[in-house]
Order: C-alpha cells, then structure tokens, then sequence
C-alpha cells in the first residue's frame, strides 16, 4: 500500500499497482517537461520500487534537466535498480566527460564496481568521491560500512575520522558526536557539532539539524538542542525532520509557548502528510496546559448559561437567513438543556480537564435536538449550556441532571420566557448506558413527559434518533407545538453521519463561546476542528446545514487566528469546486466563503 493525500489533506492508502495505473504515469508524462518536479517524481517513484516505469522518464530528464548532474545520476541510479550496470555505466561516463568527476558520480560508479564484485575499483573509486563531496550520506556510510565489517566499530570510527579530515567536512563530525555521547563524553560531542556546523553551507541542511537534536534528545540533554539547533531552525527549509525535535525539547522543558510557535510555523506550511504529528502535538500541548494549570477555588468559580438561539450554526444576524426564513414571533419556545454525565470516572475535581467524549455529547446532544424541534414543529428552540465565566473560561461538566425547577427559572429568564423546557442527561455508570429526557412546562414546573435510551459509541446514531422521535412523537399531543414540515434547504443527516454530525456542532459551540469571551486558550486542535467539519462536507456535499457549520466555525476563528482560517483557503475553494450544494444555496454559501477569505 501507498499513503497520499486528496486535495481536502484526507490520507489515503491505495494499492501499489493502482497507484501505478492511476497516478503515476499519468503524473511522469504531465511532469515529462518541467525537470524540478519530474525528478521528485522519480525520487519518490525510485523510493517505491518502480524502477522499470520511471527509466523512460530518468532518460528524458538526463537530457533535458539543467542540473545536469540531477538528471545524469537519476538515470544511472535508475538503471543500477534494474542491475543494467554497463548502461549506468555508460551514462556516468557520458556525464564526467562533459560536466567533470563529483561525488555523486563517482559513488555510483563504486556502485557499478560493486555490482560487478570489483572490490579494489569500487573502494578506490569510492574514496575519490568522497575526496570530492566528503558529506554525501549515501557514499559515507558506505565506506564506514566496508570498514566496520572488516574490523569491528573501531574500524568503522577510523574510517569517520577519515573522512572528517577531508576539507568541507561536516556529516562525519556527526556520526564521531554520536559515538561520544555513547560514551556519555557530551564535552567533545558539542565541539564534533559545532565543527559540523562551522563547515556546513547556509542555511545548515535538514538532516544535519535532525541528526544533531536527535542524538542529543536520546541522551536527554534538551537545553544543548536548542543552544545548537534552534538558530539555524526554518520552518519552510527544515520542515518536520528537525521541528519535531524541537518542539519535544520544549515541551520536555516545559516551554509550552516555545513549543507551539514552532507548531503554528509548520502548520502555515500546509503539509497534509505532516498532519498526524502535528495534531499529535496540538493535543499533547493542549493537555499540559491544562495539567499545570492552577486548581479553582470552588468559592470563586462564576457560572453562567451560554444562550444559543435556535441552531447552533445559524445566528440570527448573518445571510444564511436567506435559506431559512425565521419562525413567527408569536412561536412557542422550548429552551434545552444538557451539560451533565453521571460517571465513576468523572470526580469532582479542582482541577481543569480536557473535554472527553461524555462530555463533548452532553452539550452536542442539545444542540442536535433544538434543530430538529426547530425545523419539524412550530416551536423555535434556545439552548442553555453551563459555563465558568471565572476564574477561567470553560465548558461546566454537572454530575447530575438540573432539577426541574432550576430548569424552568432558567428557561423563563429570558425576554422572551421559554414555554418549555428539555433536560437531557448522560448515565455512564450502568450498562448498557442511558440518555435520559424530560420535558418541563415551565410555568408550572410540570414534568409532561420523559424517557430515555440505550447507546454505546457505535450506535450513538440509532440511539438520538430514537430519541428524536419519541420527542417528535410527543409534543403535538399534550402541548401546543404542532408538526411542521422542514423547508427543501434542510436535510436529514443520515444515522452514519450522526456521530460527525454532533462533533462538529459541538466544535462550533466551542468555537463560539471561545469567541464570545475573547479566550483562545479555550481553545486547542483548531485545525483538527476546522479539517473535521470540511470532511463531513464533503461526505455530505448535498446537505447544507455542514457548510454552515464550517462557514460559522471559520468566521468566528477568523475573529481569533485569522492565520488558522487563511491556511483553509485552497480546501474550501476546492470543496466548492468539486461538491457544490444545490443551484438555490450554492450562490449564498459561495458568497459567505468569499467574505470569510478575502
């Protein structure tokens, strides 16, 4: 199997012979004339074993690219895979004629040397390139290789020591480090890499930072990391190799700032095969702050109710009223309310948690039925959710459902009282485990209906669409809330997508009360959120209410990290592209999205 990515950054694993068929030599001939991006092509291609593909276009690039040298050895290398050494031969020669000995060449005419079991030529050749270009990795390891075999490490370090000795020398300083600091002699380690350094051209490779942070960061000395490796540290030119190990050593230290702004530099660089990292990271920051940071005095925590009117993605203010015309003023109101989960696991505590699943479906599950209520009856729905305004903003997780009649004051505390109140709650402490509902009217505090359902995390959409309809079943019977048919722009998310569905309703929520109170560091996995939420578009690309989700998650980040947003331009103008909504939505999403970016 092969990873890639698609053009929303989703990773994909396709068979080697469909990527052979499908996209390789389609992707060879549409290159077949710009050499840059021809000859990572075939780097890539040569890494994957396709040797005999990529020889017809090695050959065109050794007379088109140039960089002669590039084009040459690709195809020399190509044919030293299929094992045509007399070809790669000749290729090699053509080049040292034309162009003069190098490194490069003359390592692989040692590989042609070897290929023919021609010890003495292929070391003696060997060694000439190394003369010429000492810090090839390829040739240098090789050489350390031939000698180790013969005479064990010690014979191996003298060849390093060889080569180091050689004008230019860089990348065999590295492997002498590495062997001190088995030694745990870190003094000459440290002089070996500024050595490396001082040789070394600008800015300083990749993997000369990479070996160095490593190395170092197995032997555990972080603050020699950063002393050596964060000057010469670019983003764009060193990219993950040696940001990763950066942002270990920061975090280790507990430098959690240090460590994100190396994070956000990656992630402007848009690379979809670095997500899984980074995201790893985002997560592993955002869980150490929260770890450090200071307990809540229970005297001094202040707790409000978020007030959500009517869809969570569907503010009031904004254009996306064009698709969904506002209920009469007159309509009833039905306020929800969730935000509790009764659980072994979750212990009162003064310590700041990270959301979990429980607790992200406790706020999500309320804000999934005020949509359904709002579009499948006469009523309009607002929904209630506990927050801790101070000392620190964040999600309030209660241990027990609202009483009824705290329920019902809140619902009516409002200028426009709420007729009825809903409270959901989560029970995780039996099996199999429950959602509970009970309808309050709120001017009496009478119970009029209530029940419940079973789910685990795999039927968590048959489970709330149970719930649903017994909801949807009830009201018309004992309230004044008739059935209402929804408007064509509204669909019903099938039950697979429920889960998605609730995610990214909840993301938005935080996204919101995050805006709401000017505090990013309620905040974490921004990208992951905004990635989540263009996925279910595009699992979803007739429905509307995804795009909404996305567009409002975007305009109230942008208020915040307007980097973040910016990083999403050419995914959304792809979505827009490729999965365009239906004739009569299309135009207002594609409009909003223009705003969002311009």
């Amino acid at each position: 199997m092969i990873r890639v990515h698609d053009a929303y950054g989703r990773e994909l694993f396709i068979t080697k012979q469909a990527w052979r068929d499908s996209v390789l030599i389609g992707n060879l001939e549409k290159l077949k004339n710009q050499p840059d991006e021809l000859a990572s092509m075939i780097i890539m291609a040569l890494q994957d074993g396709f040797y005999a593909e990529v020889l017809p276009y090695a050959k065109h690039l050794a007379t088109t690219d140039t960089n002669h040298e590039r084009g040459h050895m690709l195809h020399a290398v190509t044919l030293l895979q299929l094992k045509e050494y007399s070809k790669a031969e000749t290729v090699i020669a053509a080049f040292i004629r034309t162009h003069g000995e190098t490194g490069t060449a003359l390592t692989n005419l040692a590989k042609v040397h070897a290929g023919r079991n021609d010890n003495d030529r292929m070391i003696e050749t060997l060694w000439r390139g190394l003369t010429l270009d000492p810090n090839q990795e390829n040739g240098l390891l090789w050489y350390e290789s031939i000698f180790r075999e013969k005479g064990g490490d010690a014979a191996g370090n003298k060849a390093f020591e060889k080569v180091a000795a050689l004008p230019g020398s860089w990348r065999s300083q590295l492997w002498l480090a590495r062997n001190c600091l088995k030694q745990q002699n870190l003094s000459d380690a440290l002089s070996l890499y500024a050595k490396a350094i001082a040789n070394a051209p600008a800015p300083v490779p990749a993997d000369l930072l990479q070996q160095i942070s490593g190395d170092l960061g197995q032997h555990g000395h972080l603050p020699e990391i950063l002393q050596l490796t964060l000057p010469h540290f670019n983003a764009r030119h060193h990219g993950i190799v040696v940001g990763n190990n950066l942002i270990k050593a920061h975090f280790d230290l507990g430098q959690l700032d240090a460590a994100q702004n190396i994070l956000n530099a990656l992630y402007e660089l848009k690379r979809p095969d670095w997500s899984r990292t980074l995201s790893f990271w985002d997560n592993e920051i955002a869980k150490m702050r929260v770890s450090i940071a200071d307990k809540i005095d229970p005297a001094r925590i202040e707790l409000t109710l978020l007030s959500i009117e009517g869809p969570v993605w569907l503010p009031a203010r904004i254009s996306p009223l064009e698709i969904f015309q506002p209920k009469r003023a007159d309509a009833p109101v039905i306020a929800l309310l969730g935000g509790s989960v009764e659980s072994d696991a979750l212990k009162a505590s003064d310590q700041p948690q990270l959301s979990n699943e429980a607790g992200r479906l406790s706020r999500a599950i309320p804000l999934y039925l005020a949509e359904r209520v709002e579009f499948f009856t006469t009523s309009t729905t607002r929904t209630l959710v506990p927050y801790i305004t101070s000392p620190n903003p964040a999600f309030a997780l209660m241990g027990s459902p609202m009483p009824d009649g705290d329920a019902a004051q809140h619902a009516r505390n409002n200028p426009r009282p709420a007729d009825y109140a809903i409270i959901t709650h989560i029970i995780h402490n039996i099996s199999p485990w429950l959602i509970t509902l009970r309808l309050i009217r709120t001017i009496d505090t009478r119970c009029l209906f209530e029940t419940s359902v079973q789910y685990a995390s795999s039927t968590i959409g048959a489970a709330i669409g149970e719930l649903e309809a017994k909801l949807l079943s009830f009201l018309p019977k004992e309230t004044d809330i008739a059935h209402a048919t929804p408007p064509p722009s509204y669909q019903t998310v099938p039950a697979s997508s429920v889960p998605g569905y609730l995610s990214c309703s909840e993301q938005l929520l935080a996204i919101r009360a995050a805006a709401t109170h000017k505090e990013t560091r309620t905040l974490h996995g921004e990208r992951d959120i905004l990635m989540n939420q263009l996925l279910l578009c595009a699992q979803l690309p007739l429905h509307t209410t995804p795009r909404l989700i996305l567009s409002q998650s975007l305009i109230k980040l942008k208020e915040m990290s307007p980097n973040i947003v910016a990083e999403f331009k050419e995914r959304v103008a792809t979505l827009e592209k490729e999965k365009p909504l239906p004739a009569t939505e299309q135009p207002i999403l594609s409009r909003i999205f223009s705003e969002i970016f311009s």
